[in-house]
């Protein structure tokens, strides 16, 4: 078994999530990813929503797993020389400052190039140029910015975010995705190149089929939304559309047998059209085979509600694994609404390596994501989060080169923080 990215060195400027997840993402591929971080503080999610005494957050832990860990002070002139050395000896610099940090830093696209000209820029940034793109942006903005919460939520109520970090993660994943395809162009140019990409342009990307609707829109009302079937007139812009699904096929979540006291005994339910009949002799309605109203996708769609109240009299008979032990007999698309604990008690999910239990030192045993793209030929084991500078001499040893006494030399300066952690303690 091999590392997909093995000899591929990232320097990681990142923090929080957008890009931590995007590197943590390359480190399970195999690349040495060098996280650089300022001394005695380090990522600020170390600290945030932190549930042990001192041990590093799941908020941490969960995003920069597989990496090493190096303090260094860039605005010491020592640290700034430490940090372009290790700029000539990475393929990737990622990050995702505030706009216009790195140059503010004196190390801009112009200056890492002539120090590395194979350097992939890699960065993550709110908006790309425009109006906003001096704005500062976190997960829940980039998700209104972005397209998602205008059209996530029931009609009659406020806009909504989801659960699901599509504006940080999912900008991670893209990101991922351009800094390895500009690794690939580098195979055939020898040059390196700047990789950008916006967290409203992720979000955007992701929710495509709502700008598709806002097209067709213009073209008479969205036949598949609820609001169709109830004699809802349509505005000048895409609706929010509860539960309905987002393709052409109708889906809706339905209650389950102990909703009354269980907060997520629910399914959700397709009716796929080629199952139609399949659906019909489940919930015991075999009319509705031939009966003009409901034969055809065309004609059930007035008549949504009103199929899928008679559909939830069935779910709701069944518990939400019952019904789905069903319906999957006679392949009708259906997936329970798992809460996080089903989720994270779920024994294949850890099979697969999708879920991960690791050792930590200060916190003990916690359970964190793995890989969730499996290659057949990339074997790296999910390892625990680095500490605070626990890496340090072993990158300027490893990577640069040095002795133990430049090391020291450089310590003396402050370059490396005063209150460096050793990966001893």
């Amino acid at each position: 078994m091999g590392k997909a990215l093995e000899g591929v060195r990232i320097l990681d400027f990142t923090h929080v999530q957008s890009g931590p997840s995007c590197t943590q993402l390359l480190a399970w591929f195999g690349a040495d990813v060098i996280k650089v971080e300022r001394p005695g503080e380090g990522d600020v999610t170390r600290g945030q929503l932190r549930d042990v005494a001192g041990a590093d957050s799941l908020y941490f832990t969960m995003l920069n797993a597989n990496k090493r860990s190096i303090t260094l002070d860039t605005k010491n002139p020592q640290g700034k020389a430490v940090l372009e050395e290790l700029v000539k000896k990475c393929d990737v610099l990622v990050e995702n400052f505030a706009p216009g940090a790195l140059e503010r830093m004196g190390l801009g696209w112009k200056r890492l190039s002539e120090i590395n000209p194979r350097l992939i820029l890699a960065s993550v940034k709110g908006f790309g140029p425009g109006p906003f793109e001096d704005c500062k942006v976190y997960e829940n903005v980039a998700q209104c910015a972005g397209g998602a919460a205008s059209t996530t939520g029931f009609r009659d109520g406020l806009p909504m975010v989801s659960a699901a970090q599509i504006g940080d993660s999912g900008t991670g994943l893209h990101l991922a995705l351009g800094i390895v395809t500009a690794l690939f162009q580098r195979e055939h140019t020898g040059r390196g190149q700047k990789v950008m990409c916006a967290m409203q342009d992720a979000v955007l990307n992701l929710c495509r089929v709502k700008l598709r609707d806002q097209q067709r829109l213009a073209n008479g009302p969205l036949r598949e939304y609820s609001q169709f079937g109830e004699g809802v007139p349509f505005g000048e812009t895409v609706p929010r559309a509860g539960n309905d699904s987002g393709g052409g096929q109708p889906g809706r979540i339905l209650r389950c047998k102990g909703w009354e006291n269980d907060p997520n005994a629910y399914i959700y339910f397709i009716t796929q059209a080629p199952v139609w009949e399949k659906i019909c002799d489940v919930i015991h309605e075999p009319e509705w085979k031939t009966d003009p109203n409901y034969a055809t996708p065309a004609a059930r769609l007035p008549h949504l509600n009103e199929i899928f109240t008679r559909i939830e009299a069935w779910t709701m008979a069944h518990t939400k694994f019952e019904a789905m032990d069903i319906l999957n007999t006679y392949d009708i698309p259906c997936g329970p609404i798992l809460s996080m604990k089903e989720i994270a008690e779920d024994t294949s999910l850890y099979a697969t390596g999708t879920l991960v239990e690791v050792q930590h030192p200060a916190r003990g045993s916690y359970v964190t994501v793995g890989n969730p793209i499996k290659l057949s030929d990339n074997d790296v084991p999910v390892e625990r989060a680095p500490l605070l500078g626990e890496h340090t001499d072993e990158i300027l040893g490893e990577v640069l080169g040095l002795d133990a006494e430049s090391i020291a030399v450089i310590k003396q300066t402050g370059a490396l923080g005063a209150l460096l952690r050793e990966a001893a303690e």
